[in-house]
């Protein structure tokens, strides 16, 4: 599946005004704490290098996992730098209880369902997800990738029969790697990413697109990094790493 061809066009926000460029002068402080979702684990992997090679000395700390439960972690007083949700709500959350002032959206993403390699069970679509004899995995709800999941399925007419409901979308991932289940809902660039994992394309009308908001927290330790570094993230070196992966523009 390409960007260019999908007929949906996604909601953009305007950036706010960065560091110009992805060099020069590192703030004094060197840890930057990044929590964000576990859909962006081999992105920000990549970006991590690229921000340490552009500011020597810099050493960004992910901390992956389901957005919702990252969300709490700052609710309850963890000390994070920048937070990049999967989803606006969860964003939208901290902003309302005072974590942030505001955010951007940087990413975008597409879901579609994922099957082992070779597609033992030989699943077609997402009508098989309401068919007993299949094994089906979501995310849990309350995590974006299980809420857009089950919205995908509302919006099909599909009333799943799910067997098992995973933390995060990693999670949802592995037990596909391993044959535990015959089909999952997932983001394409968790598919684009896992060996072992194949996908297949939801129609356009039923698909949802998960825009990816980041936003430096209010509380941040290093607030100057946490500036420079989503600077970097919404640059054209960060962007251009971000649609490596698979990842639509904002």
């Amino acid at each position: 599946m390409t960007w260019r061809s999908l007929s949906v066009t996604i909601s953009s926000i305007s950036l706010l005004a960065v560091v110009a460029g992805c060099s020069g002068p590192a703030p004094e402080r060197r840890d930057i704490v990044v929590s964000a979702a576990a859909s962006l684990t081999d992105a920000l992997a990549a970006i991590e290098t690229g921000f340490e090679d552009a500011y020597p000395g810099m050493d960004v700390r992910l901390n992956l996992g389901a957005s919702s439960a990252l969300r709490e972690q700052i609710l309850e007083g963890a000390g994070v730098d920048v937070f990049a949700s999967a989803d606006v709500a969860n964003m939208e959350a901290l902003i309302e209880a005072g974590e942030a002032e505001s955010s951007q959206v940087f990413a975008a993403n597409l879901l579609q369902i994922a099957v082992p390699a070779g597609n033992p069970a030989g699943i077609t679509g997402l009508a098989d997800f309401a068919r007993d004899e299949f094994v089906i995995g979501l995310c849990v709800e309350g995590v974006p990738c299980g809420d857009f999941a089950r919205q995908v399925l509302t919006t099909a007419g599909v009333a799943p029969a799910v067997d098992t409901n995973e933390t995060d979308v990693r999670a949802l991932i592995a037990k596909i790697q391993v044959g535990e289940l015959d089909a999952g809902i997932a983001y394409v660039t968790d598919v684009l990413a896992s060996e072992g994992v194949e996908g297949i394309d939801i129609a356009p009308e039923s698909n949802v697109v998960a825009e990816y908001p980041i936003a430096v927290l209010k509380g941040a330790p290093n607030s100057d990094g946490a500036k420079t570094f989503v600077g970097y993230v919404i640059s054209a070196d960060g962007q251009e790493i971000l649609q490596r992966f698979g990842f639509g523009p904002p």
